[in-house]
């Protein structure tokens, strides 16, 4: 005769003999960020290389693609040259245009000057998508402390259906030196506000150290929310309140945990841009096929 207690027991224990088998059978594969690398303009720009120049350096070097500066694409414009003959030339280069970098104030407090920023972002976003350009990157130039994040969250989803409507995707981003929007919290805060799938954050190692966020909380951003990372570094010896955009130093160069950051975007499990962005006087001292070519290097000694 069959013991009541035993056959109980056996009963309970059998689904989950079944669960652990299954789990033994199939074993959970974790995805691993895959990485493109992007030459953010400003890296050279002491150098006083045109458009056409910069692509061919970039190239050569063996990057992905380039995130030019709005100012560039202007410049390039006012030469006499067209949007088409630009595209070609990064096309045949090999390179993408990952994203550019303008500053409509479109989140500006002051309705006037946000409608304005508005009505400058439609117009350089129609810019972007005739050279294939899928991203702008949306800072809060224009914005005066204290800023309602609320209403930044408002004007972000708007922005977004600009966005779509243009094909050119918003990059929300913060700086680290600027007092109305300086913290990765506010960023996520606007984003969250805005409510959206296609929201998503520019963050960038200086802006984390220098406005207080420091690197922890990039571990709560779910791969989907960023697209495009600024990588650089942050000296030691200047106090994190005295450090400017110019004290940027080489990826690894400086004293930012660049390992333990890689390991957080490694694990978010969706491709992203990394996009070296300097502003540094020695740099723009030095040859600028040089330092294309060192920054390369250092970005993936990590990743």
């Amino acid at each position: 005769m069959i013991n009541r207690r035993n056959l109980l027991k056996s009963l309970a224990l059998a689904p989950l003999a079944g669960v652990a088998m299954n789990a033994e059978a199939k074993p959970t594969v974790k995805r691993e960020t895959s990485f493109k690398f992007s030459l953010n303009t400003s890296t050279i720009r002491g150098q006083k290389l045109s458009l056409p120049e910069i692509i061919e350096l970039t190239a050569r070097a063996g990057y992905d693609g380039f995130e030019p500066w709005m100012m560039e694409i202007q410049a390039y414009l006012e030469s006499g040259k067209s949007l088409a003959s630009l595209k070609k030339l990064a096309s045949d280069a090999g390179l993408e245009f990952f994203d550019c970098i303008g500053f409509p104030t479109w989140m500006a407090q002051d309705e006037e000057k946000s409608k304005a920023g508005f009505a400058q972002m439609e117009k350089e976003m129609g810019i972007l998508a005739d050279l294939g350009c899928p991203r702008v990157a949306a800072p809060a130039i224009g914005t005066e402390a204290p800023l309602d994040l609320m209403q930044a969250g408002k004007k972000y989803k708007k922005l977004l259906d600009l966005g779509r409507k243009t094909g050119v995707m918003p990059q929300l981003e913060f700086w680290g030196a600027y007092p109305s929007f300086h913290h990765l919290g506010q960023a996520m805060m606007v984003a969250a506000v805005a409510d959206d799938p296609d929201a998503k954050i520019l963050a960038d190692v200086y802006h984390l150290f220098r406005g207080g966020s420091g690197f922890e909380g990039m571990k709560l951003l779910d791969g989907q929310a960023i697209d495009i990372f600024h990588l650089n570094d942050v000296p030691g010896d200047i106090p994190r309140l005295e450090q400017q955009d110019k004290d940027r130093v080489f990826p690894g160069d400086g004293a930012a945990p660049m390992q333990e950051l890689a390991d957080t975007l490694k694990a978010k499990g969706t491709p992203v841009i990394l996009s070296l962005e300097l502003f540094n006087p020695t740099y723009y001292a030095m040859d600028a096929a040089v330092v294309v070519k060192e920054g390369l290097e250092k970005m993936k000694r990590f990743f």
